[in-house]
């Protein structure tokens, strides 16, 4: 029951999205419904993002919000996913392709995804092709969106709505703190704990390599024989270069092939303020005020200094 209502929730968000912004998922192989799956809420009580649990190398983003924002207003949040576009990574069969990248915003309570009405035709523009949905039924203030081409998306838009506190009690006029996430590349780690073929691979026992051969599927069978005379093979996933021979002797641990990870996952916070027009408003009037009163100050010290300078000619 659990799971069914998992995927419904999962179907919901693709429709919604799909309807509103047109917006598609495109081939990879790896998937934010992982961590939905996985994690009821993707940050955990120490900050740490769910999607840093299988993408272990950090990565620097960078994410630009505006400072504040009026209620009901439609804004733009942008993060930055930047990485050299002529690498490539490993695929899942052990093929060099290009990178992917995702990311993922945790809105304050109440700001949403703006729905296609409220969104210009510059930001449709610019996010054609690119699937954004909330993160669950329960979470729809946090917002994910991937796996993309890296080599076009190096910039992922979020076009958010503001709440309005007159309408929704529970929303204050504050300043709220803003999480955000992005990724480029696969993960070293799967859902079910296993690593992927984006790691380097150590060698589970300490001995010499007797032989190493090349499966069928082009994978790497390595036996080594320890100091008794017991025999490990272990096997290398398909398209990692090895750092080893026949003959080498190696420590348990020791990497057998070149670390392949290209890519990696990094998070940044910032804050942004939910302003009440009125008190725009006001300081605008204080502001008027205080120049005005400098003006007059000015009008009656020219009065003041006329009156001196008729006295003296007097």
């Amino acid at each position: 029951m659990a799971t069914n209502k998992f995927f419904k929730s999962i179907l919901l968000n693709l429709t919604i999205a799909i309807s509103l912004f047109g917006f598609c998922i495109q081939n990879s192989e790896a998937y934010p419904v992982f961590a939905q799956q996985g994690y009821a809420n993707p940050r955990a009580a120490n900050g740490k993002l769910a999607c840093a649990n299988c993408h272990l190398n950090q990565k620097a983003i960078e994410i630009e919000a505006p400072q504040a924002v009026l209620p009901n207003s439609v804004f733009e949040i942008e993060v930055k996913v930047p990485y050299d576009v002529s690498r490539q990574q490993l695929s899942a069969v052990g093929k060099k392709a290009d990178l992917n990248v995702g990311g993922i915003v945790i809105l304050p309570k109440g700001f949403k995804l703006a729905t296609g009405s409220q969104v210009s035709k510059e930001i449709k523009a610019k996010n054609k092709g690119v699937f954004i949905s909330p993160y669950s039924t329960d979470f729809d203030n946090i917002l994910v969106v991937g796996p993309i081409a890296g080599k076009t998306h190096q910039e992922l838009i979020f076009p958010v709505v503001a709440p309005d506190p007159e309408k929704n009690s529970d929303v204050k006029y504050l300043t709220y703190p803003l999480y955000a996430g992005g990724n480029r590349g696969r993960g070293q780690v799967y859902p079910t704990g296993e690593k992927s073929n984006i790691n380097a691979f150590g060698a589970v026992q300490a001995g010499q390599i007797s032989d190493i051969t090349v499966t069928e599927k082009g994978e790497s069978q390595i036996s080594i024989n320890d100091s008794t005379g017991k025999t490990t093979t272990q096997t290398i996933p398909t398209g990692l270069q090895l750092t080893v021979k026949a003959g080498d002797v190696v420590k348990v641990d020791q990497p057998l092939n070149i670390d392949p990870n290209v890519g990696g996952f990094g998070q940044e916070e910032t804050e942004i303020v939910l302003q009440n027009p009125l008190r725009i408003i006001g300081y605008l009037a204080f502001c008027f005020c205080v120049l005005l009163t400098q003006v007059f100050l000015i009008i009656k010290k020219k009065q003041f200094e006329k009156v001196q300078a008729a006295e003296l000619n007097f």
